[in-house]
């Protein structure tokens, strides 16, 4: 399932990016630095970015190419918040702890902005996202996260759509309210990681592509890690591989579970219809435990995604399926053609809230849980700031509960798969029930 590939998997975002990036050299032989992160995601780019402008010699392998997995792949949905809601965050920590990690978290929204602008990185970054409510009993589930947000978290950008004004944001009838937050917005997830790799190339951070970490072990005052050419010694350990992990940490592998999740693309729209479908092009998520997101691309597609797997195999059926999840919001689409259909695995953790850690000089950072396009951004610097010397925050996400799932490596996918199925029964309607 986690084979390495010298090549992007075939998506949308992949045929965007013309001419098709180079392909760094791989590890040849064996290698000193200082702090060494394995995987090349969003995660260990942060990371190294964070490392390097301190001056730190920086080093970082990827099994695969700089953006392979779930950073090239996802939604590129720009939505403030983990998936877990804060709720556990501050049952765990209390609200003035929770509150740095809120006001921690929005920083690094506005960092992600602030790379693109300061180097001019072109990946089609769109303000604005609603999060809408298929269901008339979930519409609370908009109100309450609204008054949350600006009472308990000092942010009060957020604005709630009824149902008759839901066709200045999205013209689908499957809604029936939303809640629209300025600040966040979308972006080609492959392209953003792209130019981010070559900022990050100019600080003076080695990055090996097609290079796998095989194993690790403690050796002296740091780490001896073995790849396929090579060995690598370093101070400072960072695994940043999130699903990927698999067999490098197995006591990190149990405390994340690989989910399937995937995308479609239509054909180039019209561009009145375009508009017409997301006039103010904002992204889109519903509410929804197996919920849809979707937005407008560079050229006028419309991405969408949802459905999620256990079983490590892509349906057969994806492309039809997909399309009819999407003909079911939009059926004005009902005759466009779909031009690319692809998937990946996040890695969910047991409650949703990221698992961002130290023991010794190994750091690590996962579980986003399918909401990592600015969490992977706060970890980075969590992670850098530790390293330097500064481990407040890095703390605080340690006392989060994330345990192994239950069941062991036999048992916990169909138990997570059984779990799952109970929650899907909350996505059907309450009969008789009216806004």
């Amino acid at each position: 399932m986690f084979a390495s590939d010298t090549k992007y998997p075939k998506s949308w975002y992949a045929d965007s990016v013309q001419p098709a990036p180079a392909t760094r050299p791989a590890l040849a032989s064996d290698l000193d630095t200082e702090v060494l992160i394995v995987g090349g995601g969003f995660t260990g780019l942060y990371t190294a970015y964070h490392l390097a402008t301190a001056g730190v010699k920086v080093s970082l392998i990827e099994a695969s190419r700089i953006g392979w997995a779930a950073s090239g792949r996802n939604g590129g949905q720009l939505i403030l918040g983990f998936s877990s809601d804060m709720p556990p965050i501050e049952a765990a920590l209390g609200k003035e702890k929770a509150r740095e990690i809120w006001d921690a978290l929005r920083e690094a929204g506005q960092f992600i902005r602030h790379l693109i602008h300061t180097h001019q990185i072109d990946c089609a970054l769109t303000d604005g996202h609603l999060w809408t409510s298929v269901l008339w009993q979930r519409i609370r589930l908009l109100s309450d996260w609204q008054e949350e947000a600006a009472t308990a978290w000092g942010y009060d950008h957020l604005a709630f759509i009824p149902r008759k004004d839901l066709p200045n944001y999205v013209d689908s009838p499957r809604y029936v309210a939303g809640l629209y937050d300025k600040e966040g917005g979308h972006l080609n997830p492959l392209k953003y990681i792209l130019g981010l790799a070559k900022v990050v190339e100019g600080l003076g951070v080695s990055l090996y592509e097609n290079t796998k970490a095989i194993r690790y072990q403690k050796m002296g005052d740091g780490y001896l890690v073995n790849t396929e050419k090579g060995q690598i010694r370093c101070r400072k350990l960072v695994l940043a591989t999130n699903a990927y992990i698999d067999r490098l940490d197995t006591q990190l592998s149990a405390r994340i579970l690989p989910v399937g999740t995937y995308m479609i693309a239509t054909e180039p729209l019209p561009t009145a219809l375009a508009q017409q479908l997301l006039p103010n092009q904002a992204a889109v998520s519903d509410n929804q435990f197996i919920l849809d997101y979707f937005r407008l691309s560079e050229d006028n597609r419309l991405l969408f995604g949802g459905k999620c797997t256990y079983s490590g195999k892509t349906p057969s059926n994806l492309t039809e399926g997909m399309r009819q999840d999407m003909i079911r919001v939009f059926p004005q689409l009902k005759a466009v053609k779909i031009s690319h259909a692809w998937g990946g695995h996040i890695d969910i953790s047991v409650h949703r809230t990221p698992d961002i850690g130290k023991e010794g000089d190994k750091y690590w950072a996962q579980g986003f849980s399918g909401h990592g396009v600015i969490p992977t951004s706060l970890a980075g610097k969590v992670i850098a700031d530790a390293i330097l010397g500064n481990d407040r925050l890095l703390q605080y996400f340690m006392q989060l509960n994330n345990p192994a799932f239950p069941g062991g490596n036999l048992m916990r996918v169909p138990l997570q798969a059984a779990g799952m199925a109970w929650y899907r029964l909350k996505d059907y309607p309450i009969p008789g029930l009216a806004y």
